[in-house]
């Protein structure tokens, strides 16, 4: 609805209600009301989801909002938070190119169903729906009926509140590609703090997927350090990868474009792992192990980092699953142009799937461990909680951090109303008693 068929509508229902001067005053004083209305833009480019449909179906959420929508069992999801209770008024722009459709939009309970027509981008009144707290409010969309060969094209959903300093937080804008990054939800980390005036060659951590914490897309990062990183993937319904990844010093998007005495060079891999090459995030060499490994079970992560006194680094990780009961070596790499032991270490949390950024996932990182150069181990207790570029703006809010017991843990993605002030610093419960027991110069000497 308009602002000016806003204005018109509180003006005619006190009217209605009463009479002469009195009725006059009051629809100024509505006037004054309406004026005060505030209206948020949510693009759904950057906020909507095909959450349900059925298999092969062209619906889909791109940059632009909702396209190809056909499918009478598809339901886009829209979300959106306020910072408290308020009343919204909801507003939908569309087309619909031709013919006739019949819309149907749930929320907190309310279901409106609209008629809508025309080929010309248009606003849709949808109907009033409560904030009954801070958090997250999902708009369901689904189409019930068409006489044309799409429901619609759904550009923005339109937001209006009376509420006074009322906030809205959502993905706002698509520059620097914000709306994929969006989709995919906040990404966090935990940065360790490390014993001072040490040189670290090995780091250890372990980690634990809750059951049903695992959507696709979900990347676990175990072992990360200023030179790359070390973990397990949800790949798909029936794959599952521990990846370690080292960036060459040489800064690309393209890893073809890398210098011959910049590459990183392969030393040794363990049985089954594949290597490569990754790119737009940096470039470098990768490895996976394709792994089945299961939420709700620990999994045990080392990696080293020793200079080989040429100028170079030698980056080296091995994989412990209990179901096996032995290390397995995931890969040796060399980094040319570095000659450094471990730096910044950290683990985060991050969705790579921007099609199920509305799911949910978690992961407890406990136990960890450095052994300096003097074969000293120390253990990290210590953590800061920091996110991405779309957590740092309020673009996206459902993330969370902290410690329980022995083991710190981040949450994202799921849309939960609960949020942990990014920069926070945790501590977790020491347990000497759990040094890690490892014989390493055997794994080195089996690479």
């Amino acid at each position: 609805m308009t602002t000016e068929a806003s204005n018109y509508a509180l003006r005619r229902a006190c009217i209605k209600t009463l009479g002469g001067l009195v009725a006059a005053y009051c629809g100024f004083a509505c006037l004054a009301a309406a004026a005060q209305m505030k209206q948020w833009v949510v693009p759904l480019g950057g906020n909507a989801y095909l959450t349900s449909s059925a298999a092969g179906t062209p619906d889909r959420v791109a940059n632009s909002g909702i396209t190809h929508w056909q499918n009478e069992k598809s339901i886009f999801s829209i979300f959106f938070r306020t910072d408290r209770h308020a009343a919204l008024n909801l507003s939908l722009r569309l087309r619909v190119p031709e013919g006739e459709s019949v819309i149907r939009a749930t929320s907190a309970g309310s279901v409106f169903e609209k008629k809508v027509t025309g080929g010309d981008m248009g606003n849709i009144p949808l109907g009033t729906v409560p904030a009954k707290a801070a958090g997250y409010v999902r708009v369901d969309l689904q189409g019930l009926r068409r006489t044309g060969p799409v429901f619609a094209e759904a550009g923005d959903l339109l937001v209006e509140s009376a509420v006074a300093d009322l906030e809205l937080d959502h993905v706002k804008d698509p520059a620097a590609n914000r709306f994929y990054w969006g989709r995919r939800g906040p990404s966090v980390h935990l940065s360790y703090t490390v014993p001072a005036g040490k040189v670290l060659e090995y780091f250890y951590n372990e980690v634990t997927v809750p059951k049903g914490q695992d959507p696709i897309g979900s990347y676990f990062m175990a072992n990360g350090f200023g030179e790359g990183y070390f973990g397990m993937q949800v790949n798909g319904p029936d794959e599952r990868r521990i990846l370690f990844s080292v960036w060459s010093p040489f800064r690309t998007n393209n890893p073809k474009s890398i210098p011959e005495d910049q590459r990183i060079q392969v030393l040794a891999k363990g049985r089954d792992v594949r290597i490569g090459e990754f790119g737009n995030e940096g470039s470098g060499g990768q490895s996976f192990y394709i792994y089945p490994w299961k939420a709700g079970t620990t999994y045990r992560f080392l990696n080293r980092a020793r200079p080989d006194g040429r100028g170079s680094t030698i980056h080296t990780a091995w994989f412990f699953a209990p179901e096996v009961g032995k290390w397995h070596l995931i890969a040796s790499f060399r980094r040319p142009k570095t000659g450094k032991h471990l730096s910044g270490l950290h683990s985060f949390l991050e969705n790579f799937a921007d099609w199920n950024g509305y799911q949910g996932r978690m992961a407890y990182y406990g136990n960890q461990w450095v052994r300096d150069t003097e074969a000293n181990w120390h253990e990290l207790t210590k953590a800061r909680f920091t996110g991405d570029d779309i957590a740092q703006r309020q673009y996206r809010l459902d993330y969370a951090g902290g410690a329980k017991g022995n083991a710190f843990f981040m949450r994202n993605g799921g849309f939960f109303s609960e949020s942990v002030k990014l920069g926070s610093s945790f501590e977790r419960e020491s347990s000497p008693s759990k040094r890690p027991l490892i014989d390493l110069d055997s794994l080195e000497a089996a690479k």
